[in-house]
């Protein structure tokens, strides 16, 4: 391991703790879940994830104001809630149905689907009630509150997974495997990105580079996500391997190939690298990571 690579897992084992001690803060503050949801909703949140999302709102915020602050903090938090709230969702029997998300049983089977339906209800909706109640500034929770819903909504993540469930074992063009992952994957990249931008003060100009930097670094982690499914085992998924070919969904490996896919990955991150070129050395960082996540292998 280089030193390069030695200092961005630290910095991003940092920003990880950051977000789940703010998360397990949350978990424990009386008023915010009623006591026969606690478990549930603990186990789907503290499980061991990448926590990749709201550590772009971190790394976001710091670029734009120097530093991380409290409505970041609530934002990485309330994303990361959203997030889980669709991993639990999709690995319902009617959509994906699997068993296994981070290395455990996935919550409908820890528990029982009404349980993992209604987790998932939780954790979507305590989201947006943390952004109302624990942003600093009201014109900033209400922009905050706007990017996620944008992101996560019907014309977003939600409209992307619609996709996906109506595009499996179909004929699919490039243009409509974009679109798909597009809103299923890289729309809440770019919210992360933007929900740090906003906490920080971004200016215009600031927040739509960081916009695009999102939206390019989601995309190229959708590929990847897609090139492991077919190449890496369970174990080091965490999840059912080859999956996505059993069910006849539409990825870049089953529309493009393998080596095409792997080639757009690569292009999705020089865009992204390129987005962050105003902000100079101080978006080092978020580079890395644009470049890091295509070699990931979980």
């Amino acid at each position: 391991m280089t030193l390069a690579e030695k200092e961005f897992k630290k910095q991003l084992e940092s920003k990880v703790g950051l977000v789940n001690k703010v998360i397990k803060r949350i978990l424990l503050e009386p008023g915010w879940i009623e006591r026969e949801l606690k478990k549930p909703v603990r186990y789907a949140l503290v499980g061991p994830g990448k926590r990749i999302r709201p550590t772009i709102v971190l790394w976001c915020c710091e670029l734009a104001a120097g530093s991380t602050n409290n409505n970041a903090l609530i934002a990485a938090a309330a994303i990361e809630m959203v997030h889980t709230y669709s991993l639990i969702h999709d690995d319902l029997p009617a959509m994906d149905d699997d068993d296994y998300r981070r290395g455990r049983l996935t919550c409908h089977k820890k528990f029982d689907e009404a349980t993992a339906i209604l987790t998932g209800d939780a954790l979507l909706t305590l989201a947006f009630e943390l952004l109302a109640k624990q942003i600093s500034e009201s014109t900033i929770a209400v922009r905050l509150i706007a990017e996620l819903s944008e992101g996560a909504g019907p014309a977003g993540m939600v409209a992307g997974q619609m996709a996906d469930l109506q595009a499996a074992n179909k004929k699919v063009n490039e243009k409509s495997l974009n679109r798909i992952h597009t809103n299923k994957t890289a729309r809440m990249f770019r919210c992360a990105a933007a929900m740090g931008a906003i906490s920080g003060g971004a200016d215009d100009k600031q927040l739509n580079r960081l916009r695009e930097y999102g939206l390019k670094v989601g995309l190229g982690f959708q590929i990847a996500d897609d090139i492991l499914d077919v190449s890496a085992s369970s174990e080091q998924l965490g999840k059912t391997s080859g999956k996505d070919a059993q069910q006849g969904k539409a990825t870049y490996p089953a529309v493009m190939g393998l080596e095409k896919s792997k080639k757009l990955a690569e292009k999705l991150a020089d865009e992204a690298v390129a987005a962050l070129k105003p902000f100079g050395a101080k978006a080092d960082t978020l580079r890395y990571l644009a470049t890091m996540l295509l070699q990931r292998r979980k």
